[in-house]
């Protein structure tokens, strides 16, 4: 139930987000479909490799919105959320589920991400606590 409860909330703060923006400022959203435009293979890698997919269709092919400070920002800090934010911009009026799916791809996933990389951190330094001396005998004891 709280996974339901969840999705319902981030659908809302969507459907309340891009229509404030729509109505109360000059942004422009996207009427084109997103399977016109790019294909399954695009959907799948963007989802699973979104840097990689960002920086390959960005730089060199020119098939998605590409570049400012934002932009940069969002491709090395989160680069799922830059993704869900694109797909928001250009394909709201015709992909809803799709961007949608988008936001719970990049919520869950960067989420999970830092969680996992943070619970190995945490174990990281315990790995080494047994030895006793300096980095210096270390060293030495590695060429002896």
């Amino acid at each position: 139930m709280k996974t339901i409860l969840k999705i319902l909330m981030i659908f809302l703060a969507i459907t309340g987000a891009s229509t404030i923006l729509y109505n109360y400022t000059d942004i422009t959203f996207g009427n084109i479909d997103f399977f016109t435009k790019h294909g399954w293979f695009f959907l799948f890698s963007i989802a699973l490799f979104p840097r990689l997919t960002l920086a390959v269709s960005g730089l060199l092919v020119g098939s998605i919105e590409f570049g400012g400070f934002l932009w940069w920002l969002g491709f090395f800090f989160a680069p799922r959320i830059l993704v869900a934010m694109l797909a928001t911009v250009s394909y709201w009026h015709t992909n809803q589920i799709l961007v949608i799916l988008a936001w719970l791809i990049a919520l869950g996933g960067e989420s999970s991400e830092k969680f996992v990389i943070t619970r190995r951190m945490r174990s990281a330094p315990h790995k080494y606590n047994s030895y006793e001396g300096t980095t210096i005998d270390a060293e030495y004891k590695v060429k002896e």
